[in-house]
């Protein structure tokens, strides 16, 4: 996914950026887009408008009092070619159907695909079609040419290497590699087109080991004299209503193996972290289902309260506002870094693993940690939205607004603007993917 960021000046000269959005995992996920056989500078990018790269684009306007009027489309798409606004309008009603869909979705599964000749007509037509609109690149190449057309649009990009899930330690030091190489990119750039670069921690740490480590964070919210070794100073993690039915019973301690791996997750972010602090980038933690999702907190907040600029945030962690204790959950971690003198960032999203959420959940008997409407998520959303931007207003934190809902928008751009906030330092920002704006 993607999303695009906009800063205060959404409100008239919206910046946006470019990536995946977060939660869900990309159907291009572990492999570079459609099979590349490149190395690491091959980088499966979706743009969202915002500052980044990777189905992102970014808005970083200065305070307007007036809103951006999205019925004017004139304005909202005179730097795109009517044949590209064909092109996509055509992609996404074929998007829309579902037969269509599934029929797609068939055919690249099947044995067709071992079909040389029927394989390049197909790889052809996705690639003019769905990738070339929802993908900034399939490599560094590519995607510097996406950020800097952005860029001469207004426009900020957030920079998304797609792999996650990495099943040994070989792959995790070749997704740090990756991601490395996509923070060195931005010294090619055009000066602050590059609004983020995003990581996943699946990529650099095994989803198993982050499993392991949940279920005992999970166990030492229920009983707090549990001894962990090996964690480190972080933030909460948990709110008295954060589901923990997970873990059923006491787990295991991490074997000497895997305290051994857990060091060499710290060390590959540590790696990263310190190479966006050398080139001034900021560094976007995606989140995962609340199985692993503990861990990714605890990486995400152990990293924060080490690595900062100053007083401006330099990670963010992710809160998916369709879980029920989301609002909860960011109050305690933004009020904890506060107490501590740590700049606590965010990207805010709605959430996306709505249905293995509610499957695991009655599975083991319990109710879901989903809001049970719609209405209560959009309203958990604007409710988190608000809390930081008062925060923002107050000259703590910085946060990013990922959505596609105009109401969301409107809301946090007016509350921004009735606060005065003038977002110099870009502490405001909205995000939408790249080719679902």
């Amino acid at each position: 996914m993607a999303n695009k960021v906009f800063g205060p000046k959404l409100f008239k000269n919206l910046g946006f950026h470019v990536r995946r959005l977060n939660s869900a995992p990309s159907p291009f996920s572990a492999v570079p887009p459609l099979n590349f056989t490149g190395d690491f500078n091959a980088v499966p990018n979706l743009v969202e408008p915002t500052p980044q790269i990777n189905n992102t684009t970014t808005h970083h306007p200065h305070i307007n009092n007036n809103i951006i009027n999205f019925n004017d489309v004139k304005e909202l798409f005179y730097s795109v070619p009517t044949t590209k606004l064909i092109r996509s309008s055509l992609t996404l009603q074929m998007a829309a159907i579902e037969p269509m869909v599934d029929l797609g979705m068939w055919v690249m599964n099947s044995k067709l695909m071992e079909m040389p000749v029927f394989r390049d007509v197909m790889l052809g037509f996705v690639k003019n079609t769905f990738y070339e609109h929802f993908c900034a690149g399939k490599d560094l190449t590519e995607v510097r040419r996406t950020v800097m057309n952005l860029s001469d649009s207004g426009l900020k990009a957030m920079l998304d290497y797609g792999v996650e899930h990495a099943t040994e330690n070989e792959s995790c030091e070749q997704s740090t590699t990756a991601f490395i190489q996509t923070i060195e990119s931005t010294k090619s750039l055009p000066q602050s087109s590059a609004s983020f670069v995003v990581a996943k921690i699946t990529a650099i740490c095994t989803p198993r080991l982050l499993k392991r480590m949940s279920d005992l964070l999970r166990w030492e919210q229920k009983d707090p004299s549990l001894n962990l070794p090996w964690k480190r100073r972080t933030l909460p993690l948990f709110a008295e209503s954060s589901p923990v039915y997970h873990t059923s019973e006491k787990p295991e301690p991490l074997t000497v193996e895997e305290e051994r791996d857990l060091e060499l997750a710290h060390e590959r972010l540590k790696k990263i972290c310190e190479k966006c602090l050398e080139h001034d980038v900021p560094l976007l933690i995606d989140a995962e289902d609340s199985t692993i999702q503990p861990a990714i907190d605890y990486f995400a907040y152990s990293a924060a309260i080490k690595y900062h600029k100053d007083d401006q945030p330099l990670i963010f962690g992710t809160i998916q506002a369709y879980l029920k204790d989301a609002k909860e959950r960011m109050v305690m971690a933004k009020k904890a870094a506060e107490k501590m003198g740590v700049p606590m960032g965010f990207k805010l999203v709605r959430g996306a693993y709505m249905c293995s959420e509610k499957a695991l959940a009655s599975s083991l008997g319990f109710n879901s940690p989903i809001h049970d409407s719609i209405e209560q998520t959009h309203a958990c959303f604007n409710s988190c939205a608000e809390f930081m931007i008062e925060e923002i207003a107050s000259g703590s934190g910085a946060v990013v607004l990922a959505t596609h809902n105009i109401e969301s928008g409107k809301l946090a751009a007016t509350k921004a603007i009735d606060l005065g906030i003038k977002n110099e330092r870009q502490s405001l920002q909205f995000a939408q993917l790249y080719g679902r704006n």
